[in-house]
C-alpha cells in the first residue's frame, strides 16, 4: 500500500511536468525567434525569399482582407447608428466607426485572418519538412535552416500586415459609409468630417505598433510549431502530427494576439 506522500507525489508530478514543458517550449522559441531576427543581418540579403513570402502573406491575403473589412465596417456602421440614435448623436457615427476600426479591430482581425490563412500553410509547409527529413538535409548541406525558413517571413510579415492593417481600416471605414450613409441617410459629409476631425497621427502610430508586434507573433508562433513538430508527439508523427501542430499553431496565435493586444493598449494609453 502506497504512503501519504507517495501519492501526493504523484498526484503533483504531472503538474510539475506540464510546468516544465512550458518552459521549455517558451526558452525554445525565444531562442529560435532571435536566432531568426539575427539571421536577417547576415549577409546576402535573400531578396528573393522575402519578396516571394511578402506576395504570399500580403498579397494573396488582401480578398479575405477586403471582404473582412467592409462587412466588420457596415455591422459596425448598423450598431453605432442604433446605438447613438438613442442620445441624439448619430452625427457621430464616423468617429465611433473610424477609431475602433484604427485602434483595435483593424489590425487586431487583420492579424487573427492573416494567422488562419497564411499562418496555417507556414506552420503546414515547415512541419511537412521537418517530419520528410528535408530540414536535416538542409544541416547537413550546411544550409541554416532558421536562415532559410523563418528569417524571409519576418521580413514578409513585418512588410505585410501594417499594409493589410491600413487596407482593412479605409476598407472599414468606406462599410461604415455604406451603412450609415447610403442606407441610413446620415449625412456623407458629416460622416468624412468626424472621420476627418476625430482620427489623430497617433491613433493610426499605435495601430501600425500592434500590426508589427502581431507579425512577429504569428510568424514566430506559426514557424516554430511547424520546426519543431517532431518534439511536440502528443499528435503523433507523420500526417497527425504536422496536422496538430498547424492547429495549435493558429490558436496559439488567435490567443497571443488579444493577449498582446491588451498588452499594448495599455502601454500606448
Amino acid at each position: 500500500m502506497k504512503s501519504q506522500p507517495n501519492r501526493l507525489i504523484n498526484k503533483i508530478e504531472p503538474l510539475g511536468a506540464t510546468a516544465l514543458e512550458m518552459v521549455r517550449t517558451l526558452g525554445r522559441g525565444a531562442i529560435f525567434f532571435f536566432h531568426g531576427l539575427f539571421q536577417i543581418l547576415v549577409l546576402p540579403v535573400q531578396f528573393r525569399k522575402i519578396l516571394e513570402h511578402t506576395w504570399f502573406i500580403g498579397m494573396k491575403s488582401m480578398v479575405v482582407i477586403v471582404l473582412t473589412g467592409i462587412f466588420t465596417g457596415m455591422v459596425l456602421g448598423l450598431q453605432g447608428y442604433y446605438t447613438l440614435v438613442r442620445f441624439g448623436s448619430e452625427g457621430m457615427l464616423g468617429s465611433a466607426v473610424a477609431l475602433t476600426l484604427i485602434r483595435e479591430l483593424g489590425p487586431v482581425l487583420t492579424a487573427i485572418m492573416v494567422a488562419a490563412r497564411a499562418g496555417s500553410a507556414m506552420a503546414a509547409e515547415i512541419g511537412v519538412m521537418r517530419i520528410s527529413e528535408q530540414i536535416d538535409a538542409l544541416e547537413t548541406m550546411d544550409v541554416n535552416p532558421v536562415r532559410y525558413l523563418f528569417s524571409p517571413r519576418i521580413v514578409a510579415a513585418v512588410i505585410s500586415f501594417p499594409l493589410l492593417t491600413a487596407l482593412f481600416d479605409v476598407i472599414g471605414i468606406f462599410g461604415g459609409y455604406i451603412t450609415g450613409s447610403l442606407l441610413l441617410g446620415i449625412n456623407p459629409g458629416i460622416y468624412f468630417y468626424r472621420v476627418n476631425e476625430s482620427v489623430l497621427m497617433s491613433d493610426i502610430t499605435g495601430g501600425f505598433i500592434k500590426s508589427i508586434v502581431f507579425s512577429l507573433v504569428v510568424t514566430t508562433v506559426c514557424c516554430g510549431r511547424g520546426y519543431f513538430t517532431h518534439l511536440h508527439t502528443r499528435g503523433g508523427f507523420g500526417a497527425k502530427g504536422v496536422s496538430h501542430s498547424t492547429t495549435t499553431a493558429v490558436v496559439n496565435s488567435c490567443v497571443l494576439i488579444l493577449v498582446f493586444d491588451y498588452i499594448i493598449t495599455y502601454l500606448l494609453l
